[in-house]
């Protein structure tokens, strides 16, 4: 009988393995509860992002150097950044490792032995496998030297090492996406502690000139006591109000350590080490142009990441579904044996051998079944974990766009009270000093007063918290104008 040749055989086979279809479901990213537009959105344009643009350095909007600066540092130094990109290694890593399962496994063997034994005749004969038998002409020792190339491989006939390969790649995405989702994070909570102690510096520099002016007023209270043209009370009064605004004073100074200790962790310095000098307030909040529902789908990263978990746990699926077909793994081996190691390499000293085996579990108590249906319950769980995701990221976008425009009406309003409670308390000062009102009169003007210049920082510091709370909601920076095609 004529066997065929072992080049033909692997040929044969690779065919088949190519032929073969990966069993279980195709992937179908799954559907989204979304809206035409954002309701909080009327009459503003959409931009023209996706998740494969890149975001841009997006805080250079608020026109600040210092924050520029602080955020760069950030890219680099943030420990939960560098965790969450060696994480993303190590998913590709994962699916190098599995892709490498489609390919045979090659090795490479030697060895030499020396044996003895008693005495005997005969002729020492080398068997086909390697080993040897038989005497050596009397001789008590005898020496054996073997060189194999051998290989193995299972063929992905029923696609499983590729629904596996395909699980892998969708969770390095996933991973990816994770790393964005840490970056936009750190970058937003640096933005945001950072409008916070420029704040703090505004409200410390606006109560250290209250500060001032309740010292002028206790004077003046306590110079027309002394002259008796007043009575004691407007001297507890105006020390009740300074004692106050010192106060404010001291825990304003506190909450600006605590932002600056906040910054200094997330750019990787010790608090210790780390300074921020107060400067000019750039209190410039960005036009943010946002975008259609269906587009945000492509644009947020911890969209993009349950997604493609999604995506992992249905490969997963028709990976438990090729437990049902047989394996099919192939072996092969080409070497040389001989008693004499300069004889090794030699053509009468050759040995080879290739086959094939099949095997299919028969039995085992419906554990494969099981499987499977833990695997579509995971894929389940993965798509309701998405739309979840996808309803809050809808719902801090409408939140976002609600307060953007809210505080952008107070704002101004904010401003209109400060200046109308800034020109009250200089009137009632006057009078005050003239003997035509009492000092509770002045304590009431100037605590309005306050209190709005007090207002208008806060709401100042809100509208640009809120301005990042909406990039960083909308997926971070974008690139208007351009149609990127996202690619998987």
């Amino acid at each position: 009988m004529k066997y065929p040749s072992p080049r033909l055989t692997s040929a044969l086979l690779a065919s088949a393995a190519l032929a073969g279809c990966a069993v279980g479901p195709n992937y179908v990213r799954p559907s989204a509860p979304l809206s035409p537009t954002f309701k909080e959105a009327a009459g503003w344009s959409p931009a023209a992002p996706a998740d494969t643009l890149d975001r841009g350095d997006w805080w250079t909007l608020f026109g600040d150097p210092t924050l520029s600066n602080l955020e760069s540092k950030v890219q680099v130094s943030n420990q939960n950044i560098v965790a969450a990109e060696a994480a993303y290694r190590q998913a590709r890593a994962t699916v190098s490792e599995q892709r490498a399962a489609l390919f045979p496994t090659v090795s490479l063997t030697g060895s030499g032995t020396r044996s003895g034994g008693g005495s005997g005749g005969g002729t020492l004969i080398v068997n086909p496998d390697g080993s040897t038998s038989g005497g050596s002409g009397g001789s008590k020792t005898r020496s054996t030297y073997r060189a194999s190339l051998g290989a193995s491989w299972e063929p992905d006939v029923w696609g499983r090492i590729r629904r596996t390969i395909e699980g892998a790649k969708s969770n390095a995405q996933a991973s990816a996406a994770d790393l964005a989702a840490a970056r936009l994070s750190a970058q937003g909570e640096l933005a945001t502690d950072y409008f916070g102690l420029r704040e703090a510096d505004a409200e410390i520099a606006l109560d250290q000139a209250t500060v001032t002016g309740y010292q002028r007023s206790l004077t003046i209270a306590q110079n027309r006591y002394n002259a008796g043209v007043t009575v004691k009370s407007d001297v507890y009064q105006a020390t009740t109000q300074l004692a106050n605004a010192q106060a404010d004073l001291a825990g304003t100074q506190q909450q600006r350590a605590n932002f600056e200790h906040a910054i200094a962790v997330l750019t990787g310095e010790a608090p210790g080490n780390f300074s921020l000098p107060a400067a000019p307030w750039m209190g410039n909040v960005p036009a943010i142009p946002p975008i259609v529902p269906s587009t945000l789908l492509q644009r947020r990263p911890d969209i993009a990441g349950a997604e493609r978990r999604v995506q992992a746990a249905n490969a997963q699926i028709g990976v438990q579904v090729s437990a049902y077909f047989p394996t099919i793994p192939l072996t092969g081996s080409y070497g040389f044996a001989s008693t004499a190691l300069g004889s090794l390499i030699k053509s009468s000293n050759s040995l080879w051998s290739y086959g094939a085996s099949v095997a299919e579990t028969v039995f085992d108590a419906g554990a494969r079944h099981a499987r499977v249906n833990e695997a579509q319950a995971t894929h389940d769980q993965a798509v309701a974990k998405y739309r979840e995701t996808v309803l809050e990221a809808l719902q801090n976008v409408e939140n976002e766009l609600s307060a953007t425009q809210a505080l952008a009406q107070q704002s101004e309003l904010r401003r209109q009270a400060s200046t109308a409670a800034d020109a009250a308390e200089t009137i009632v000062a006057n009078q005050y000093r003239s003997g035509q009102v009492s000092y509770t009169d002045v304590v009431t003007a100037q605590t309005q007063a306050y209190t709005a210049r007090r207002a208008l920082a806060q709401i100042a510091a809100q509208r640009q918290t809120t301005a990042v709370a909406l990039i960083q909601s909308l997926g971070g920076g974008w690139k208007a104008g351009e149609d990127p095609k996202a690619s998987r």
